[in-house]
């Protein structure tokens, strides 16, 4: 476990980091900020349009739904609060700038993952990163290479992490065993994935906006009893990006170094961008130009980093709970608390806090299986063949079982491992093809 511990600490160190944030802002330069001058477009393709009559699997709306799946998970909520906890305000500053770059790496994944997509015997789409790495760079054993951390990953940070996360939610506010939880979860899952992608994006496409929009109203309303903070929050946020902040209550001081790494390290494990999860989805999109489904696909990454960890990360600064000395989801849960008790007294805002973030973390962790367990299956049968698909989900559901009634540290270890160790093979495919990406964006605009 301490080997464990290093090998992870050491990949998601500086090198790793510098690398997916110079990646995005690379690509920034090499598309000429299209992530900010193509936004609203983006953002009516996938809101508004949802769907073109084209060869895919699934409509526009409901591949970024299954991506979205995937990526707005117990991050969002835990991961900013240990972002903010370590670094201070100013981390979530650092956190919008890796959501900003992150969107043009996001874009172009996406592209080369519908350029270079291929259709199965079992008649659906497969491609994302093990494809383009074959297919578009030449490199199968990249391609393998990419697809053996996606299976490992899928199984960790995808499943079991996830179920272990939500039977621990729910066994702490409504004592209901472990085991029972995990059963749910389980059956739940298996129908779902049982259908293919289909099924899992006509979940999610229902799932992920749902819990979005709960979070964000709640979020929202919190926001609106603080509002007189708000201009001190955004303050505390860019003094403290840039000259770190000073130690108070509990909060032990951070410097600028710090609140960079939290906000980079937590934005980029939040929105995923670099990883090579989320082109994985993109791939099965109805499209008839790569491009369309790269610019709805880099929304994701806005609408993860720029709204739901914005939302988080403003409520926990307003209330002030940052200065406690807490960390992760128990932080989170004390900034809901704090600002509702403050209106609706003690006990009602202790129920309020407690439903906001247990209901946030149990809808984010389940959506994120689904998710994951379609990127899981696509690496699986490019490593194993179409015929390993379907004992594959049934292998994925037992799992999701067995991780809500186990100890799990060796496992979230592992999973931060091969997570880190997709982005190599990842990367080196967007700057390889970084020619393409930029030829295919021209054409196209």
């Amino acid at each position: 476990m301490n080997y464990l511990t290093a090998v992870r600490d050491f990949i998601w160190g500086a090198p790793l980091i510098l690398m997916l944030l110079g990646t995005g802002i690379y690509l920034t330069v090499r598309l000429r900020g299209l992530q900010f001058t193509k936004l609203f477009p983006a953002l009516y393709l996938a809101l508004i349009k949802r769907r073109e009559d084209a060869e895919g699997d699934i409509s526009h709306f409901q591949a970024l739904m299954t991506a979205l799946a995937a990526t707005v998970g117990t991050g969002n909520i835990a991961g900013v609060a240990t972002a903010i906890a370590a670094g201070g305000p100013g981390a979530l500053f650092w956190m919008w700038i890796t959501g900003l770059f992150g969107m043009a790496t996001k874009y172009s994944e996406a592209l080369l993952a519908v350029k270079y997509r291929v259709k199965d015997r079992l008649g659906t789409m497969s491609g994302g990163p093990m494809y383009y790495l074959s297919r578009g760079l030449g490199s199968r054993w990249l391609g393998i290479a990419f697809a053996v951390f996606a299976s490992f990953a899928a199984f960790g940070i995808g499943n079991m992490v996830q179920s272990n996360s939500v039977a621990d939610a729910v066994h702490s506010f409504l004592k209901i065993p472990y085991w029972t939880t995990g059963l749910v979860l389980a059956l739940l899952t298996g129908l779902v994935i049982i259908g293919g992608i289909k099924s899992i994006a006509n979940v999610t496409s229902v799932l992920v906006p749902f819990m979005i929009l709960i979070y964000f109203s709640a979020a929202l309303i919190a926001l609106a009893l603080k509002f007189s903070q708000l201009p001190h929050a955004f303050s505390l946020i860019f003094k403290g990006a840039f000259s770190g902040t000073a130690a108070l209550g509990g909060f032990l001081g951070a410097g600028v170094k710090e609140a960079v790494k939290m906000g980079v390290a937590r934005g980029l494990f939040s929105n995923e961008s670099g990883l090579g999860s989320a082109p994985i989805a993109a791939a099965a999109a109805q499209t008839k130009n790569p491009v369309n489904q790269a610019l709805v696909s880099m929304t994701q990454t806005f609408i993860d980093t720029i709204v739901v960890c914005t939302m988080t990360g403003l409520v926990i600064i307003t209330s002030g709970a940052w200065t406690s000395g807490k960390d992760g989801a128990p932080l989170s849960y004390l900034a809901f608390k704090k600002i509702f008790s403050s209106v609706l007294g003690p006990s009602a805002g202790n129920a309020i806090g407690g439903i906001v973030v247990a209901l946030g973390l149990v809808l984010f962790a389940y959506s994120t299986i689904l998710g994951w367990s379609y990127y899981g299956e696509k690496s699986i049968e490019f490593l194993l063949g179409e015929n390993s698909v379907f004992p594959y989900r049934a292998v994925f559901t037992l799992f999701v079982f067995v991780g809500a009634i186990s100890s799990l540290g060796f496992v979230w270890t592992l999973s931060d491992v091969m997570n880190g160790l997709m982005a190599f093979p990842n990367l080196v495919g967007l700057l390889g093809l970084s020619g393409v990406i930029v030829a295919e964006t021209r054409k196209y605009l």
